[in-house]
Parts: structure tokens; sequence; C-alpha cells
């Protein structure tokens, strides 16, 4: 989360001089990085051409194309609203991961998840300011993203176990950026990086963002996603913190009492899903 803390930072930063479709081509780049190495540390690349099948591979496409746009709307996001309300109104996620894992995992979602999937949408509500001159239509775009990021979530459950992590990481990347360079092609948003400075924030900002989503896929496959769930809400302090730190915002009136909604959302979504995970290990004990 930190290293997604750092990453948005930098897009931001960038975000003055660069198009979010070349930072999101860079990011792709250089978030090859830490996969690769991981790959090699753990001696995969020779098994890195043997996801095959047709399954994984419409699986890959859907989540790198979803992921592209995710990229894509978030970065612009982030150049056009404050840091914390971008990065807050992307925690939707969990509210979109749990309807989405109706139609495509089969889950059977209760009253308790659908009132927090509702709760969490009446604080989004709330920091949109919709109905209000303060509405912004900018702030439609961490909630596009949410969506994107989401859906790319609920597909990873559909991979066998036995394919390693950085492998999937490694073919989505690579669909991601062929789709994140062609929305640079669309939209022309090529401009040349100006300086060697530019040039490593550019650089440490997809590393870090690779980096990040590695520690995460790994963190939710490796475990429970209601053990890991709750350190995802520590983005949102880091995101006023940073927002603060380095770009004298401090939008604490927006962002409340929203805020409280969504995270209290993903909170009884986390524990909701625990309270079945422990039914469904009794049952079985039984």
């Amino acid at each position: 989360i930190t290293l997604l803390g750092i990453m948005g930072a930098i897009i931001k930063h960038l975000g003055e001089f660069y198009s979010p479709t070349l930072l999101a081509v860079a990011r792709n780049i250089f978030g090859f990085a830490p996969v690769l190495l991981i790959l090699i540390i753990t001696n995969k690349t020779k098994s890195i051409f043997s996801l095959a099948g047709e399954k994984n591979m419409l699986l890959l496409i859907i989540r790198g194309v979803s992921i592209a746009v995710a990229q894509f709307c978030f970065y612009l996001a982030l150049m056009k609203l404050e840091f914390a309300t971008a990065s807050t109104l992307v925690f939707a996620g969990p509210l979109f991961l749990t309807a989405l894992s109706v139609p495509i995992l089969g889950a059977k979602v209760g009253v308790w998840r659908w009132t927090a999937v509702i709760i969490g949408f009446l604080g989004i509500i709330l920091i949109m300011d919709i109905g209000t001159d303060l509405f912004n239509i900018f702030a439609l775009l961490p909630l596009t993203a949410a969506f994107g990021y989401a859906l790319s979530s609920v597909l990873v459950k559909l991979f066998s176990s036995e394919v390693p992590t950085a492998q999937i990481q490694l073919y989505t990347q690579a669909i991601t950026l062929f789709s994140a360079s062609a929305l640079l092609i669309m939209l022309s948003g090529y401009s040349p990086i100006v300086s060697m400075t530019d040039f490593f924030l550019i650089s440490l900002m997809g590393i870090s963002g690779g980096s990040g989503v590695l520690c995460l896929i790994s963190a939710y496959r490796m475990t429970e996603p209601s053990i890991i769930a709750p350190f995802e809400y520590f983005g949102i302090p880091l995101s006023i913190f940073l927002g603060w730190a380095f770009f004298e915002e401090f939008p604490i009136s927006k962002l409340f009492p929203g805020v409280f909604f969504i995270v209290g959302a993903g909170i009884l979504i986390i524990w909701r899903e625990e309270k079945n995970s422990q039914k469904l290990k009794n049952h079985h004990k039984s």
C-alpha cells in the first residue's frame, strides 16, 4: 500500500508535464522489473511461456484491458482532483468486488454484505457532493478505476493455484502495456521526457507500482482476503498525509463523514466473509 501511495504521488507531480496515457505506458514498462526479478529468483524463467490454454489467455486479456482503463482513469483523476479524494474514492473497489463476485465467481452475497455495499455507496455520494454545485464530473474517474481494478482482482481467483503469481502478473502487464500504448496513440498523449530527474521519477513510479501490485496479489493468493483487506485502508490516512506533505492539500471537510461510510462498509464486508469462512470450516470438520 505504501509503494502504491508513492506511485500515486509521483503521478500527480508528473501530471503537470505528461499525459496520463504516457505515464500508464511508462508504469507498465518499468513495472516489468520486479516481476522479472521474482521469476529469476524463484527459477521460474523457463516456465514463462507455459501459461497456455484459451481460458487463461481470455482471462489475461480481460484483466489487462480492464487494468489499462483503470490506470488511465485513476491517473487522470489524480491530476484533476485532490490526491486524498481521488485515492479514497478508489476504495470503492471492495464494494464492486463484492458485487462482481456474484456473476463471476458464483458467490452467495447475503443481506449483510448487500447492506454494506449500499452504505459504502452512500459514503461515495457524500464525498462526491452529488446533487450539489460542488459536484465535479472528474470524481467519476476513480470510481471507474475502482471497477476496473475490482474486476481484475476477481478474475485472479479463476486461475489455478499452480500458476505462479509472477507469471500471471507478467502476462497481464504485457497485455496492459499493449492496451495502454493503444490509448496513448489514439489520444495523442506522447511527449518526450525532458530531464534525467523526470526519467528517474518515472522509473521509480513504475517500479513502485509494479512491486506494490505484486505484493498485494501474492498476499491475496497466500491467505484469506478477510485477513489482508483491512490493511488496504491504511492507504486512506497515507494519501491524506502525502497530499498534505507534497501538494499542500488537506480536504478533510470533503472526505468526512463519507470516508467513515466507505471504511465501515468495507469492514462489514470483511467481517461477514470471515464469518462465512468460519462456518464452512466448521461444517467440513463436522
